[in-house]
């Protein structure tokens, strides 16, 4: 049954909002349904349509953040080898995905709202994938703790948009996966 386009509509307007208060967060560390509406292209009453209060848009961004970390595993697994889709993972994905959460931290902070605490839970399972992957193939001491692992990881939280993120998250997967390697 085809989508009418007023729901297809929707569903883009729906996204666009998503994408551009993810941006808007982990740039600003706040949320304003004006400069969202602005940018995505849309009115605020779309916005507000969409998310009635900014600590909805606020865990809806982060929902949209967990789950595209979290089913993008499989996909990474079956285009690389897996030492190529773990470091893939953390710096294409993770790295945003934590630069990200800091700035919703701090909107939910100034809402008096609680980030949802199965996200770190769903998030450590597609890093355990990975790291079994990894285990398996040889490439890593199958000994490493998933854990241990993430929070070797942690220091990707301190990252800004506005610095070289890249190359820092790059350093930090070496010194990491340095450490993990059978020698």
């Amino acid at each position: 049954m085809p989508v009418s386009p007023r729901r297809a509509d929707t569903r883009r307007n729906h996204e666009r909002i998503l994408a551009v208060a993810a941006e808007t967060v982990s740039r600003a560390g706040e949320v304003s349904f004006n400069a969202v509406a602005k940018e995505a292209c849309v009115g605020v009453g779309t916005v507000y349509r969409h998310f009635p209060t900014p600590e909805s848009l606020v865990l809806a961004v982060y929902e949209r953040e967990v789950n595209r970390l979290v089913e993008i595993v499989p996909e990474l697994l079956a285009k690389h080898p897996p030492d190529q889709a773990l470091r893939v993972w953390i710096v294409d994905h993770l790295a945003h995905y934590m630069m990200t959460k800091r700035g919703l931290a701090n909107a939910l902070r100034a809402s008096r709202s609680e980030l949802p605490t199965q996200a770190y839970t769903r998030m450590l399972d597609a890093l355990d994938t990975l790291r079994k992957a990894n285990a398996e193939a040889g490439t890593i001491r199958p000994d490493l703790k998933t854990e241990t692992l993430m929070r070797g990881l942690g220091g990707l939280f301190f990252l800004t948009p506005e610095g070289d993120w890249q190359a820092e998250t790059e350093g930090l997967v070496d010194l990491v996966w340095h450490g993990m390697r059978l020698d």
